[in-house]
């Protein structure tokens, strides 16, 4: 009895273990154009972002990905006139800066980091318009 009790607790307590290892790296909030501070992150990682404002037009987000070390441009993740939230999967490590330029819009940017099992289950939306 007391084996099958401990093979239970330990059988649940991975289950818990791995059903989520993500793990926030940094977090940036605002409604100005910001160049955020560097963060380090290894593959797999996605930056999750959300855009809310007052209006229903004018309101924009852009959102680029720098080599924070050599300030090198690496790409433009997002480019959105619609509030809204999503996320963009990533499997370059680096240590990395974001310029975020908003147009009356108020933002959060998460940076998170992933397992590989985690980032399997990611399935890439459709952008809008």
């Amino acid at each position: 009895m007391y084996r099958k009790l401990v093979m239970t607790i330990l059988v649940a307590a991975a289950a818990a273990t791995s059903a989520s290892a993500s793990e926030v790296v940094k977090e940036f909030r605002g409604s100005t154009t910001i160049t955020t501070d560097p963060f380090v992150v290894d593959s797999p990682w996605i930056l999750d972002w959300r855009l809310d404002g007052d209006y229903d037009t004018l309101i924009a987000l852009d959102i680029t990905l720098v080599e924070a070390r050599t300030g090198k441009h690496v790409g433009r993740v997002l480019h959105t006139k619609y509030k809204g939230n999503g996320v963009k999967l990533f499997y370059e490590s680096g240590v990395y800066q974001l310029r975020i330029s908003t147009t009356l819009g108020r933002w959060r940017v998460k940076i998170e980091q992933l397992t590989e099992e985690e980032a399997e289950l990611y399935t890439p939306r459709r952008p809008r318009g």
